[in-house]
């Protein structure tokens, strides 16, 4: 059994410290969380121990989770790895470049297993069809919410289109080619509402538009290869394959087959619509249990700390493509 911590205990850390309690890997020795209220709220509610340090803390656990705000992730996992824990930082996985390069090098020197929140690798409809996705030439992804104070710390690149922009890196075997974006702040002093195109070297393109301040939620992934659509619904966990095939002379034409007739000549193709299973999960849940399995059955993460800089490095490009200018 892994002895873990967590840092930050706001919204999405006492979710985090919900989901440990569940995980019969973890044992739950406390957290940290610089906020006197928070401490004394959380307690009470998880019955769970708080510490007066991170320091005093991380001493005392094998693991280290860290979700506090971005702009202090830097600071907490430096501090873990310097004393050799494994570390599972929520996303994105630091404020700068900078800060990221450096997790990274720290990561690899005290030879620990590191993890980075990208959770929409654990979604339910995403682990569906990532099988399926052979070699995307074309995708579009739209993740749009209501406006929520909460998150506009960072831009909505930061915020939302890194989710996207992690799901399309693990699919897309090239580097990436070429960045153009636009943006506009609308309700706080950095983009609300973005759209990225993300160009590779073996020709994949990607539409990527994310919003915070739209009237409905949505989370979608469309992405088009040789023979085949998939459609990706990360909301509602649906899911949606459409592939072309084919037809031998042998093949028989059902009453409600759709058929393209090519020609004389030239081979008929069949077009197949499949909804692949969707199996349910807490996908916090799982990407938790997940990095304990990789600590105790001494496996790669994974979602990687370098694939946590890659997705970070992408979306400051996109960042800077905006070239967002605050008015005075």
């Amino acid at each position: 059994m892994l002895k873990i911590g967590v840092i930050g205990a706001g919204h999405l850390g006492k979710i985090h410290l919900k989901q440990i309690k569940e995980i019969p890997q973890y044992e739950l020795v406390g957290f940290f969380d610089s906020d006197p209220a928070v401490v004394k709220t959380v307690s009470e509610e998880l019955k769970v121990p708080s510490f007066l340090s991170a320091l005093e803390l991380i001493k005392n656990v094998d693991v280290v989770d860290v979700v506090v705000p971005t702009i202090a992730h830097y600071e907490y996992a430096t501090i873990a790895l310097r004393q050799f824990k494994h570390v599972f930082i929520e996303k994105p996985l630091a404020g700068t470049i900078e800060e990221a390069k450096g997790l990274v090098a720290l990561a690899r020197e005290a030879n620990v297993k590191t993890q980075v929140g990208h959770v929409e690798r654990f979604n339910p409809a995403f682990l569906a069809v990532k099988g399926r996705c052979d070699n995307p030439m074309f995708i579009e992804a739209h993740r749009l919410a209501q406006f929520n104070p909460r998150g506009t710390d960072v831009s909505v690149i930061l915020d939302l289109m890194i989710h996207d922009i992690d799901i399309i890196l693990s699919l897309v075997k090239s580097d990436v080619k070429r960045i153009s974006a636009s943006g506009v702040s609308v309700v706080s002093d950095t983009p609300d509402i973005a759209n990225a195109r993300i160009e590779f070297d073996n020709g994949c393109v990607a539409n990527l538009t994310s919003s915070r301040i739209s009237l409905k939620n949505m989370r979608k992934i469309r992405m088009f290869q040789k023979d085949a659509y998939i459609s990706i619904d990360l909301l509602s966990h649906k899911t949606e394959v459409v592939k072309i095939k084919e037809m031998s002379p042998d093949d028989e034409e059902g009453m409600f087959a759709m058929v393209i007739d090519q020609g004389a000549g030239k081979p008929k193709k069949q077009i197949y619509l499949e909804n692949p299973p969707v199996v349910p999960n807490n996908a916090i849940r799982m990407e938790l249990h997940e990095f304990a399995q990789s600590i105790l059955e001494n496996k790669p993460t994974i979602v990687t700390i370098e694939d946590g800089a890659k997705a970070l490095e992408v979306a400051t490009r996109v960042i800077e493509k905006i070239n967002f200018i605050q008015p005075e």
